[in-house]
C-alpha cells in the first residue's frame, strides 16, 4: 500500500486502496521468482541462443503462473494476477531473506471468490489473428 501512495497521486487514490484491501481478505500469495543466475549461466553456455533465454525464461513463468491459477481454481479458489514487482520487490526480498539475484515476477493472490470475474471486451480484428491454410 505504501509503495503505491508514494507514486499515486492522493487525490486518485481511492480505488487502488480499495484494490489493495481487497487482497486482505485472501488466503495467501504466490510470489513468482526466477533466479538470474540460472538464465545467465544458460546464455553463458549456450551463447547461440543467450537472446532468448530471458523469452524463454518469461515464457516459462507464464506457464507456471497458469497451471498454478488454473490449480487454485479446481480448488475452488479464486486468483488473480499483479505486477507490482518494480514497487515492492526490495521489501518483500528483505522480508523473507530472497537472494538478490532472484527477480520477482508476480504476485497471485488468492483466496475465496467474492464475486464473478468481469466480462473482458475483446477485439479481435484481421490484423491482429491470421489462419493460414
Amino acid at each position: 500500500m505504501e509503495a503505491l501512495r508514494r507514486i499515486v497521486p492522493e487525490k486518485a487514490f481511492k480505488p487502488t486502496e480499495d484494490k489493495i484491501n481487497s487482497f486482505k481478505s485472501g488466503y495467501g500469495t504466490v510470489l513468482y521468482f526466477e533466479d538470474q543466475s540460472v538464465v545467465e549461466s544458460l546464455q553463458e553456455n549456450f551463447s547461440t541462443y543467450k537472446d532468448n533465454f530471458p523469452i524463454w525464461s518469461q515464457q516459462s513463468s507464464g506457464m507456471l503462473q497458469l497451471v498454478v491459477w488454473t490449480a487454485l481454481d479446481s480448488e475452488g479458489y479464486g486468483a488473480s494476477l499483479q505486477h507490482y514487482t518494480e514497487l515492492v520487490a526490495a521489501d518483500v526480498k528483505k522480508e523473507w531473506n530472497i537472494p538478490e539475484n532472484w527477480k520477482l515476477i508476480a504476485q497471485m493472490p488468492f483466496g475465496k471468490p467474492t464475486k464473478e470475474p468481469d466480462d473482458k471486451q475483446y477485439n479481435f480484428s484481421k490484423e491482429q489473428i491470421k489462419i493460414f491454410k
